[in-house]
């Protein structure tokens, strides 16, 4: 490695922590050469010894809180739970308190040494689900990693209005909406964005869709299903004002209007173990609001 700037050679060595970590533990003093701080662009010579004191990351303070939590699976690496729709995965503004990561913590004090308490990966406030958390660093790089490279297997069940003669995929980049910045939109430019999604269950004005995410941008399904015209039931932001059907049951009218949420749900989560490299994967029901919903259109509308 002689020759090499040291931020490149620290990242070839210690590929289980990620280079901006390593960069932050660098200017920080935790990582020492021959002795002595180095700046992360000062090239290696080879032969020097390297001493690294691993800190957690203290820039946010999130508190443990005794929320209930649907783990699906638990080991020493890392652990899956079905988060429920409502939940807010960390905090942010307007949401300090309350949120998975707060339970996350205490769950497992350890994970307060991670960035955000392991969590790898998040969905959407209103969207429940699958989610994969780390509990070693090392188990978190490996599994970023993975998710950067698409290798995540990642499958939603979504009821979306229109009725859908087909599957496929949508290739429509993504950035922020130019004039209300909590939302998103497909513009040219944008970050690459592709949903792959095919019919499961065809109803009268809606479908039941089974949704592969090979890129994971924020609001990604909801946009896109949006965009192709066919927006997700109960999607507050991108759904449109309500319409109600004509000709409809006073229950199936009541069951569309009463469904404040998207009807959204991670149903599959597959990824490849971080210790074990063995191919893992875990399935969980819709929740019980959003199987109602497809009981209702099953029963008051008829399946094409």
């Amino acid at each position: 490695m002689a020759g090499l700037r040291l931020d490149q050679a620290l990242a070839e060595l210690c590929s289980e922590y990620s280079r901006n970590r390593l960069k932050s533990w660098l200017k920080s003093g935790n990582i020492l050469i021959n002795n002595a701080v180095l700046r992360p662009r000062d090239k290696v010579n080879g032969g020097e010894q390297v001493i690294i004191n691993p800190i957690a990351d203290t820039s946010l303070e999130v508190k443990a809180e005794p929320i209930d939590l649907k783990i699906v699976y638990e080991d020493e690496s890392m652990l899956v739970v079905n988060k429920p729709a409502g939940l807010v995965v960390h905090p942010a503004a307007g949401n300090w308190h309350g949120t998975l990561q707060n339970a996350l913590l205490h769950h497992d004090p350890s994970l307060e040494g991670l960035p955000r308490a392991g969590l790898v990966h998040r969905i959407d406030k209103e969207t429940s689900g699958l989610l994969m958390v780390a509990r070693t660093l090392t188990a978190h790089k490996i599994l970023v990693d993975q998710l950067q490279a698409r290798e995540f297997e990642r499958e939603y069940l979504t009821v979306v209005r229109g009725y859908m003669t087909a599957g496929g995929t949508v290739d429509a980049p993504l950035a922020r909406h130019p004039t209300d910045r909590k939302k998103y939109a497909v513009r040219i430019g944008g970050k690459e964005a592709v949903t792959h999604y095919r019919v499961k269950r065809r109803f009268a004005k809606h479908t039941l869709l089974r949704v592969n995410l090979e890129t994971g941008r924020t609001h990604q399904i909801r946009v896109h299903m949006r965009h192709i015209n066919h927006p997700i039931v109960g999607d507050q932001v991108y759904g449109g004002r309500f319409k109600p059907l004509a000709n409809a049951s006073e229950l199936l009218s009541d069951t569309l209007r009463g469904f404040k949420r998207q009807a959204l749900h991670a149903a599959r989560l597959g990824v490849i173990h971080p210790v074990t490299g063995e191919a893992i994967s875990w399935e969980c029901d819709m929740p019980a609001d959003m199987a109602n919903l497809v009981d209702v259109l099953t029963q008051e509308t008829p399946v094409k």
